[in-house]
């Protein structure tokens, strides 16, 4: 009997941890999303694809398949994403997710090219909100000391997803025929569907099975948040816009965030491409080397993500990013060696993805709560918009010149361009 009333506190001695449970399905959610994404890297080097869609052989088409999705995921992010700030991260993310199913479906079926430029703009309009709302999930869930690792989390799907989906779909493709890449991933999209709908809330105020202890834990670390009291005030879209665009640091990562997309982007449509053709490796060696860039990408982000909480700082590391890309982009075409280069455009393309967790943790703690999803949105769309240029000039200077030489020092310019940006956030110890 003595002990029946300890029971409560018992209970409420040790604090909940949703907010990592949160984590751990906003991991899952954009590792779906990229698995949609990326199976189009492998499907342009299968012959039975290309010409069934009438392209082979037309680099610029080809490139169209990506640069077309990600038009209509800048548009996505720079038109819809605010819903976030007013419906709530979770009912948004889950019209996003319908979209991506859609659009899945839609491209298995597709007969022609033109049906599958749609599957692949529907695909980018509704992916255009997941990561607006990813990011204003962690700007309400976790306090400032851990949200550069909360980020880091969910970004290691944006990498441990390829690095998958790259052998998966390899081997797909040739067992089962490139339909069956569309329809895996359609019924796949349905999983983060009912883990966000019926185990996420848009705050941990909202989620029942947050205790006390971590509610006050969330909380205390949003009230810190720089000064910024994080409460549920609703502006309207013009306060909100205004906020967003008189902040130059803002426009600052919008710059970096666009030259980082520009690179990957590119890198990430031609990279299968530039190992079986222009280096010569067999159809299997492609499908591991091509995802080993994500597998370094994972340790990049992990390491960021502990050092960038621990010195408070996260501008140097957008710097070693775009640097270390530059470096290993450029003597990619220097060296004659075909391993060699692999290695270092493997190098390149991972090591780069280093400072993507860094730019929406700067964005969190330079905007206030009410703003996250517009400037989240914002930010993600402008660079999206110029990112889409990537593949297809990419594919222009290789059906111009007939090789890879002007394209990898296309990306080595804009490298050094987001670098630029970044060192002037880090002079400023951001």
């Amino acid at each position: 009997m003595q002990n029946t009333p300890m029971q409560p506190v018992a209970q409420e001695s040790v604090k909940t941890k949703q907010r990592l449970v949160l984590a751990a399905i906003l991991l899952f959610t954009v590792m779906v999303a990229y698995f949609d994404r990326v199976n189009i890297s492998v499907l342009v080097v299968d012959n039975e694809f290309l010409s069934d869609m009438g392209i082979k052989g037309q680099p610029v088409q080809i490139g169209m398949l990506m640069t077309g999705f990600l038009i209509a995921y800048g548009l996505g992010n720079l038109t819809l994403s605010s819903l976030g700030d007013y419906i709530g991260p979770r009912k948004t993310m889950c019209i996003a997710m319908v979209l991506w199913g859609f659009s899945m479906f839609w491209g298995g079926i597709a007969q022609f090219f033109t049906m599958m430029l749609i599957s692949r703009f529907v695909l980018g309009l509704g992916e255009g909100m997941h990561f607006p709302m990813q990011s204003t999930f962690v700007k309400k869930w976790f306090p400032r000391q851990e949200r550069a690792r909360a980020n880091a989390c969910w970004f290691i799907g944006t990498s441990l997803a390829p690095a998958l989906a790259m052998p998966v779909f390899v081997w797909i493709v040739s067992h089962m025929g490139w339909r069956s890449s569309f329809f895996i991933c359609a019924v796949v999209g349905l999983l983060p569907l009912y883990l966000i709908w019926f185990h996420t809330a848009d705050t941990p105020r909202q989620h029942k099975k947050v205790n006390a202890l971590e509610l006050q834990y969330i909380e205390a670390g949003l009230t810190e948040d720089g000064g910024v009291k994080n409460t549920a005030v609703h502006a309207s879209v013009g306060e909100n816009i205004k906020t967003v665009a008189g902040n130059y640091r803002f426009w600052l990562l919008v710059i970096y965030y666009a030259a980082h997309n520009f690179v990957y982007w590119g890198l990430l449509t031609w990279l299968p491409t530039y190992l079986k053709t222009a280096r010569g490796f067999s159809w299997k060696e492609m499908g591991f080397l091509a995802s080993l860039p994500f597998i370094l990408s994972i340790i990049c982000k992990v390491i960021a993500g502990v050092a960038s909480d621990y010195v408070g700082r996260r501008a140097p590391f957008c710097v070693i990013a775009t640097l270390g890309s530059a470096i290993g982009i450029y003597f990619t075409g220097k060296v004659v060696d075909n391993y060699s280069a692999a290695a270092l455009i493997c190098f390149g393309m991972g090591v780069l993805t280093l400072g993507a967790p860094m730019v929406f943790t700067m964005l969190q703690e330079l905007l206030p709560d009410r703003a996250i999803s517009l400037g989240t949105g914002t930010m993600n769309g402008l660079s999206f918009f110029f990112a889409s240029l990537g593949p297809v000039m990419i594919g222009f200077f290789i059906g111009l010149t007939g090789g890879f030489a002007g394209a990898l020092y296309l990306l080595v310019g804009m490298s050094l361009i987001g670098m630029t940006s970044a060192l002037i956030l880090a002079l400023q110890k951001y």
